[in-house]
């Protein structure tokens, strides 16, 4: 169904040309081919990995990994947009190449997942089957080298979980900084003030995980924090408060 309709630019699906990208033919990798970038329609099917959005007369398929396919059960029947990135599916040598979608809750989600893709041996399906988890801990994981975990998600295994850290561990904190939508909800703060904060933490002698604790410590509050100043001083202020 999709494959028909991927060249079409409809009003309702954004057709943006961020960068003119080319797939190679090799379906394990994901190259950069980006025709439509956000679809916006109501949800009408939720099943396995596949999320079924109706915008017109035009229904559309979007693979999901399946921690956005928990977060979007809610939402059945409702209007929903998915951040997506297409691809090509299949080989040359076949002569077959079949158009996909793939959606996210976040533009900051889909990032990551072509981020994840880089890593040799991860292939879009690979991914899309490994994510089960929320992103910022699988960036978590990544960036505290827990190659346990990492090597527990699907169709990881422990020597490509060893690549992904190798790979990927400089390159994912600001994803281990993800601010989930429960806590949005609960802290008004933007999330460049707090990679800023987590950076003065790390030059004031936090290790990683140490920083982002005491960050997790005050997101979870109901309390608006405008600017890095005031987010350090709720957190020594929690620390304090736990230390007497």
């Amino acid at each position: 169904m999709v494959g028909r309709m991927l060249g079409q630019q409809i009003a309702s699906p954004e057709a943006q040309p961020r960068d003119a990208r080319q797939f190679r033919g090799r379906p394990s990798r994901m190259e950069e081919l980006a025709l439509i970038t956000k679809i916006t329609g109501q949800l009408v099917a939720l099943g396995g990995d596949i999320a079924t959005l109706r915008v017109g007369a035009f229904e559309y398929e979007v693979l999901i990994p399946e921690y956005a396919r928990r977060q979007l059960q809610a939402m059945l029947h409702s209007e929903v947009s998915l951040y997506t990135i297409e691809y090509l599916e299949g080989t040359q040598m076949q002569g077959r190449l079949t158009p996909r979608l793939v959606g996210f809750t976040s533009e900051i989600e889909r990032e990551f997942f072509e981020l994840f893709c880089s890593v040799d041996g991860v292939g879009t399906r690979k991914a899309l089957r490994a994510m089960v988890r929320p992103v910022k801990e699988i960036a978590t994981a990544i960036e505290e080298q827990d190659a346990k975990l990492l090597a527990s998600l699907p169709g990881v295994g422990p020597s490509t979980a060893e690549r992904i850290i190798a790979k990927l561990r400089r390159k994912v904190p600001k994803f281990a900084l993800m601010v989930t939508r429960d806590e949005a909800r609960q802290a008004e703060v933007e999330p460049d003030v707090i990679s800023e904060t987590y950076e003065v933490l790390r030059s004031l002698g936090h290790s990683e995980s140490d920083a982002r604790r005491l960050l997790d410590g005050v997101l979870s509050t109901r309390k608006k924090y405008p600017d890095v100043q005031s987010l350090l001083q709720a957190i020594y202020q929690n620390t304090q408060q736990k230390s007497r």
